[in-house]
């Protein structure tokens, strides 16, 4: 890293860009960068660690820069083209590139997985951290860099192939489904992605046993699988035990008992999570009883089951936005509220994503106790399309109604509900409107 030039991020806000920026600001590196002007939680931290941030503006690029290029932005982007523009006077690189640059530094284990990849990031980089020197990149927009790090944890995007060249000592996945329908062409294509990243992988995979398209994955590296079944599984937990305080289990490598391990996470996928974490701390022969101090610690990642209370009303946030991650979300909140009534508030993200799970989503919001959802959330890439959150709703047997930030009235109606908001968008704005009410409410009776 050269500590001469000033490390510009396009993009900044972005969950991995964020991520990084803090890394490279805590290397003791210049870092700036510029994004839109509406206010991101990921801004936050970066706020905090007084990284400068700018509009988006030609003028900001300069000669003499390294400019790290955001994934989302085209050529024709007004910062990129600038940058294009000056040529050899700068320095520009992709946000892959720069972390493959610290992947190359470090022992480093790469998180991948349609789902459950920021959850299992941040779970890992917390057991490892508190275990030794540990720089970590989540895509919840925490990012963290130790000078004479042993470990290096990030986060690997399958998104149009971003992780392909990534080439950390072990990786983790999660699962492999067909997610954006914007850029692959179906689960054959997906699978390839994730072969061409396992390739790359210099040690070892550690995959989840029960997904079908893991399984049937060609790499050349070893790869272990972890589940709940001693006959297929590498690692496995058994005699599982969840309550509303969280899961206990027994964790096996074979025939050798590994230990009791327990989490304060809900869902099955705590539990698988946690295995993912075991298999890698085993491999790097960490003592198992500071992994299994360091678990119980866990306090979980921005905008993944995260809790709040306001009165008697619990509210859940989760960036959950497909039918895999509604149904893991929803049976999370079973397992710690058991007998309350689960109102789910879903915004469906992007029409291509919804027009192509439409069903899917509908069974798994039938898993909430009452289901209400926003308008479709457009991307810069998709203004419109033939599906409606109507369309939607008129599939759910539990359908409420259509919600804003403007019009949160329906939700009232459920006075001591557990409220699962879930989605990638700016459902967040509808959130705060319900709480602000909910805070006006109690005001009142008080």
């Amino acid at each position: 890293m050269d500590k001469d030039t000033l490390y510009y991020f396009i993009g900044i806000k972005g969950s991995g860009m964020s991520a990084l920026a803090l890394i490279l600001h805590d290397q003791g590196l210049q870092v700036a960068g510029s994004d839109i002007d509406e206010y991101t939680f990921t801004q936050k931290p970066l706020a905090a660690a007084g990284i400068p941030m700018y509009s988006f503006d030609a003028a900001n690029i300069k000669p003499g820069m390294t400019v790290i290029r955001g994934n989302a932005f085209n050529d024709d982007q007004v910062e990129v083209a600038a940058a294009l523009a000056l040529g050899d006077q700068i320095n520009l690189v992709t946000y892959p590139d720069m972390v493959e640059n610290l992947v190359k530094q470090f022992t480093s284990i790469g998180v991948a997985g349609a789902h459950g990849k920021t959850s299992t990031t941040g779970l890992l980089a917390h057991v490892l951290a508190g275990i030794a020197p540990t720089s970590y990149l989540i895509g919840d927009g925490t990012g963290k860099g130790v000078p004479d790090a042993r470990f290096f944890i990030f986060e690997a995007d399958e998104y149009r192939r971003h992780f392909q060249d990534y080439t950390p000592d072990y990786a983790i996945m999660t699962n492999i489904d067909f997610d954006h329908p914007d850029y692959y062409t179906g689960v054959d294509d997906v699978r390839s992605a994730f072969e061409d990243f396992g390739n790359h992988v210099k040690k070892g995979i550690f995959a989840w046993g029960d997904d079908e398209q893991l399984r049937k994955m060609q790499v050349d590296v070893p790869v272990y699988f972890y589940g709940t079944n001693p006959e297929t599984d590498d690692f496995y937990a058994k005699d599982i035990k969840r309550s509303t305080t969280g899961s206990s289990f027994d964790v096996y490598y074979h025939d050798e008992f590994l230990g009791n391990f327990e989490v304060p996470l809900f869902g099955q996928h705590g539990v698988l999570n946690s295995l993912a974490v075991i298999a890698v701390a085993y491999f790097e022969k960490i003592d198992g009883d500071l992994v299994r101090k360091e678990l119980l610690s866990f306090k979980g990642v921005k905008r993944r089951f995260t809790e709040k209370q306001v009165g008697p009303v619990t509210i859940i946030d989760d960036y959950a936005h497909h039918p895999s991650e509604i149904t893991a979300t929803l049976d999370a909140a079973r397992q710690k509220y058991p007998g309350r009534e689960l109102v789910a508030v879903f915004q469906p993200h992007t029409f291509s994503r919804t027009i192509a799970y439409q069903d899917d989503f509908a069974k798994s919001l039938e898993l909430a106790d009452k289901v209400y959802l926003t308008e479709i959330f457009t991307s810069a890439r998709e203004q419109a399309g033939d599906i409606s959150s109507k369309d939607l709703g008129a599939k759910i047997s539990k359908f409420g109604g259509i919600v804003s930030p403007t019009d949160v009235a329906p939700l009232l109606d459920h006075e001591d509900g557990v409220f699962i908001f879930m989605g990638a968008g700016d459902l967040q704005n509808t959130e705060f409107a319900f709480e602000k009410i909910l805070a006006n409410t109690q005001t009142n009776l008080q």
